[in-house]
């Protein structure tokens, strides 16, 4: 009985959480494609070619990690609507500030 009543209570939350996954999905997909037809920096730019084509940053955030060689120093430059991550001195990221990215204030991630 108990199996019962816990596997229905599983079921329960999982339809009530559908509703939430499809929009969250949606949404990502809609930012995904945004990000395809901007001119943001690409994988594999090192910082001297990100400045020098999208000029300086408004702000260099605190770096993260570093602290072993699994952990890779995480270097953010912040620009007008989206943020720059690389991974010692390259490209792995650049991300939209949205509020479906998450990334609204990214000086508070600390």
């Amino acid at each position: 009985m108990k199996n019962t009543t816990t596997i229905l209570a599983l079921a329960a939350a999982l339809l009530m959480a559908g509703p939430t996954v499809a929009r969250a999905d949606s949404l990502l997909m809609k930012r995904v494609q945004q990000e395809k037809g901007m001119n943001l920096p690409k994988k594999g730019m090192s910082m001297a070619q990100v400045e020098r084509q999208f000029g300086a940053p408004t702000a260099k955030l605190d770096p993260r990690g570093g602290d072993t060689p699994k952990h890779p120093v995480i270097h953010r430059w912040e620009y007008p609507g989206y943020i720059v991550y690389f991974e010692r001195s390259h490209v792995v990221h650049t991300v939209l500030n949205t509020p479906a990215g998450n990334n609204t204030n990214p000086a508070a991630a600390k």
